[in-house]
């Protein structure tokens, strides 16, 4: 095994590196850090929770000029989250003169330019809110050394390829150009060799597929019966923490309101909610004051949260590549994982096609026997107007597209989740495995 000052970093990097409990770079990192320390283009496959942001971060930090003032870095993500998130990794990392700003849509922008009057070296962005400071006149590009383009496919998926052309026109062409990306589709091809030149090509998975450490499987069901089914199967599996997919907002809120209804630890996560309610949701999330989060499939990337250890696709995923990236919310980093997803009659060539491009085979089990008191619990109707509907974001590229839960889900006057340590103890997905926290990734990012 390589270590840290075998693929080049600094014994002050190493040192940080220490700190965190990280001794050892994960293969992405291995892979990519020595040739990126020597200037060259890159495209690198790896899903989250490979350790590929610090896969960038760090070559970055250590080749750029710590006093210089003008941008020399930016970073463009698909999601506000992941641009928060990979702003949290850098700043664990980055020395005391170098700024680091986030830029995204649902903040407050004079604030934005306050930091940027103060020679910020490293923006991290969403496509949206960068444009709009791009015609303002108040990031200048001119003089980028590096440019990140994160979630290439997700960029794609979401429609940015215009907006990522306008901010490529703003970017002198003599930057190092890094590309990562979960999968490598033709469209990304595309992209990669358009921005790249002589681009080296690097990946950790053999197939583009879910972690090995997810078990997966799949169970028929009717649109009517799944939100029984997935009471049922909650109860009896109750995780640690889990994500529950839904198609779109609205069925987000409807089955948020039918498990508060019927007193599951829960929060809803969609784009319809303020900035402010996301960051808040999201947090208590990742401090386990609930257990369960309703999301769309926005939180499927950037949601890097210790602690999930199932995932449940309500509403089957519309493609190969988004079931990759919901079930890529568990069995992180080698960690164990269990995956569920409903499929009804009319899904099945749907669920069949994601197992051939995937070249895999999802277990299908039958469904639960439901109790007496399941069926009871069931029964029960959330009382209508529980909540009022936050006012949408406007921003393009963030209005529906960003995720976080509402308040309710994680402000309400139920003990935290966390605190639970006896259904924490008792939490299994089968008779005889339990469902704990998984170990701590080490710091892993």
């Amino acid at each position: 095994m390589q270590s840290f000052t075998d693929i080049g970093l600094s014994p002050s990097t190493i040192e940080k590196l220490k700190k965190q409990g990280i001794k050892h770079p994960t293969p992405i990192q291995t892979k990519v850090i020595p040739p990126l320390l020597k200037g060259g283009d890159l495209i690198a496959q790896a899903q989250t929770g490979t350790g590929k942001t610090f896969a960038f971060v760090l070559p970055i930090l250590e080749k750029m000029d710590a006093d210089a003032n003008h941008v020399q870095t930016l970073i463009l993500t698909p999601t506000r989250e992941l641009a928060i998130q990979i702003t949290d990794e850098i700043m664990k990392m980055k020395q005391e003169t170098v700024k680091v700003l986030a830029v995204y849509g649902g903040q407050d922008v004079d604030k934005q330019l306050k930091v940027l009057q103060k020679d910020v070296s490293i923006v991290v962005a969403t496509p949206g809110r960068l444009i709009d400071h791009i015609k303002r006149g108040t990031i200048d590009l001119s003089k980028i050394s590096y440019f990140v383009l994160d979630e290439a496919d997700q960029m794609l998926h979401i429609g940015f390829l215009d907006e990522i052309s306008y901010i490529m026109r703003h970017i002198p062409t003599s930057r190092q150009t890094m590309l990562f990306s979960a999968t490598i589709s033709k469209d990304v091809e595309k992209l990669a060799k358009k921005y790249t030149k002589n681009a080296e090509y690097f990946t950790v998975e053999a197939k583009q597929g879910p972690a090995k450490t997810v078990k997966q499987v799949s169970i028929h069901t009717t649109d009517r019966a799944k939100q029984g089914t997935l009471m049922t199967l909650v109860k009896e599996a109750n995780p640690y923490m889990a994500v529950i997919f839904c198609r779109t907002k609205r069925r987000v809120t409807k089955l948020y309101e039918v498990l508060l209804a019927n007193k599951f630890s829960c929060g809803q996560l969609h784009g319809d909610l303020s900035q402010t309610k996301r960051e808040q949701v999201m947090k208590a999330f990742r401090d386990g004051k609930f257990q369960l989060l309703i999301a769309t499939d926005v939180a499927a990337r950037g949601l890097d949260i210790d602690g999930i250890t199932h995932v449940y696709n309500y509403d089957i995923p519309q493609d190969a590549e988004s079931y990759v990236h919901r079930i890529g919310r568990t069995g992180r980093a080698g960690t164990e994982g269990y995956a569920v997803t409903f499929y009804s009659s009319d899904d099945r060539p749907l669920l069949d096609s994601i197992e051939n491009q995937l070249d895999i085979k999802i277990e299908k089990i039958q469904q639960p026997k439901k109790s007496d008191s399941d069926k009871k619990g069931m029964e029960k109707k959330p009382q209508k107007k529980t909540y009022k509907k936050q006012s949408s974001t406007k921003n393009k590229d963030e209005s529906s597209r960003s995720a976080t839960s509402d308040k309710k889900g994680s402000d309400s006057k139920r003990k935290p989740f966390s605190n639970n340590s006896k259904n924490r103890a008792n939490s299994t997905q089968s008779p005889t495995k339990k469902w704990t926290k998984p170990t701590k990734r080490t710091g892993k990012r």
